[in-house]
């Protein structure tokens, strides 16, 4: 199927300017021409989508999330993350993570995201066959990690097969759908031991998938670290030999000097997830030294439990503010580097090379911005994105050339079914 968008103004990607009157046509999964209108030919087979007043730009991609946790947005807020996690997520998860409530929880954290302009999430759970499922179901494009914790958990209750159910999920999705990339997540070394840590990245270097682990979120994480190697999280994965180009780190909060070193010279990694880091009053990440040092950089906004949102629009306002205030200067962490870590930034992390900007060949992931709109009037550049959009904005999605979201409506799956499958399951939650 061919889509022909026309009369928008296009925003190409963080590197490139406005172009008013433009045009872009699709083919299959592809962007396959991109020019002003005045050079536009017919394309009598295309379907023509007339963008007038609409700003054409990359899907946004969500660098780290749990999506099946949209079934605790709202269960235990205003906590420290240690008691956040052992005394209410952990149990919670434990009575409620079954096969049907990632399924269904995770198409919601799908029409989130789709409603709001995520065209690409990096989702880690358990259950992840049925996350993937649901993903692909409702059109996301997804880099899919499943979960690996040194306890019983609840889509793995012997520990001891953590690392071979992983393994199996692999050979399960990968190559096999288009919108589904699996991956390994391990989730932190403070459960995961030191073993579990290398077989997991020996699982993911094997079979050529990306290595997730949460790191450095907390000051109390070096206490709970299970027989600590290092004198900091990010040392300790250093000694085990599992920083390099593989691996991204999510949170990276608590970073020394010689962490931010460690983890320039091996090329891994960092996803930033600040909402998250500020509800939960687990510290302010480094961004700017992590950019100064060349780091790739993403942005996610991890699970709704600790957010509450998924709207990656809020989190880049959230990021770009919150680090000028920090360092009070008002010329830190730009809107550009900010807009840059939610596409390409992610896009580069997430092993992809096709995403992240409007190009021909790039594959069509695309949204459409409503200019038409008090907050968004004058749109004099692109840094508005940032400091003034929200996804409430994005009028229309695709996703692999594939509308998913049309109109402020979800077309690739029914979205009241997902609700009502979504609070029943709520329903048998004591809070």
């Amino acid at each position: 199927m061919t889509t022909l968008f026309k009369n928008c103004t296009l925003f190409a990607g963080p590197d490139e300017s406005l172009v008013p009157d433009s045009y872009l046509l699709t083919s299959g999964d592809t962007i396959s021409t991109i020019g002003l209108m005045a050079d536009l030919k017919e394309h009598p087979t295309a379907r023509v989508i007339d963008c007038e007043g609409k700003l054409l730009m990359p899907g946004l991609i969500n660098g780290h999330n749990h999506c099946a946790m949209t079934l605790f947005r709202g269960l235990a807020d205003d906590l420290e993350l240690s008691d956040w996690l052992h005394n209410h997520i952990f149990p919670a998860e434990k009575a409620h993570v079954s096969r049907e409530m990632v399924y269904w929880c995770a198409r919601l954290a799908a029409a989130e995201m789709i409603l709001s302009g995520t065209t690409c999430v990096a989702d880690g759970y358990f259950f992840s066959n049925d996350s993937a499922r649901a993903l692909a179901d409702c059109g996301m494009r997804a880099v899919v990690g499943h979960g690996i914790v040194d306890f019983p958990a609840p889509s793995v209750p012997d520990p001891k097969k953590n690392i071979s159910t992983v393994a199996e999920f692999i050979d399960r999705w990968k190559g096999v759908d288009p919108l589904i990339t699996p991956a390994v997540f391990a989730h932190a070394p403070y459960t995961c031991s030191p073993t579990t840590l290398r077989r997991a990245k020996e699982l993911a270097d094997t079979t050529n998938v990306r290595f997730f682990t949460h790191i450095a979120e907390s000051p109390k994480e070096i206490d709970m670290i299970i027989n600590m190697q290092a004198q900091t999280p990010v040392g300790h994965l250093k000694k085990l030999d599992l920083l390099d180009s593989n691996s991204v780190l999510i949170h990276a909060v608590w970073l020394e000097d010689e962490d931010l070193e460690a983890i320039e010279q091996s090329g891994a990694h960092v996803v930033t997830c600040p909402q998250s880091n500020l509800k939960l009053a687990s510290g302010i990440a480094r961004i700017p030294e992590i950019l100064s040092r060349n780091i790739s950089l993403g942005i996610g906004t991890d699970g709704c439990a600790s957010n509450n949102s998924l709207d990656i629009f809020r989190e880049m306002d959230i990021l770009a503010k919150l680090h000028k205030l920090n360092s009070i200067d008002a010329t830190v962490l730009p809107a550009k580097e900010v807009f840059k870590a939610a596409t390409t930034g992610n896009a580069k992390l997430l092993g992809f090379n096709n995403l992240g900007t409007i190009e021909v060949g790039s594959k069509a992931d695309i949204i459409l911005l409503d200019l038409k709109t008090p907050h968004l009037t004058p749109f004099y550049n692109a840094d508005l994105l940032v400091y003034s959009a929200s996804g409430s904005d994005v009028h229309t999605s695709m996703i692999n050339g594939k509308i998913v979201m049309e109109d402020r409506k979800i077309c690739s799956f029914d979205l009241n079914e997902t609700m009502a499958k979504v609070k029943e399951i709520a329903s048998t939650i004591n809070h």
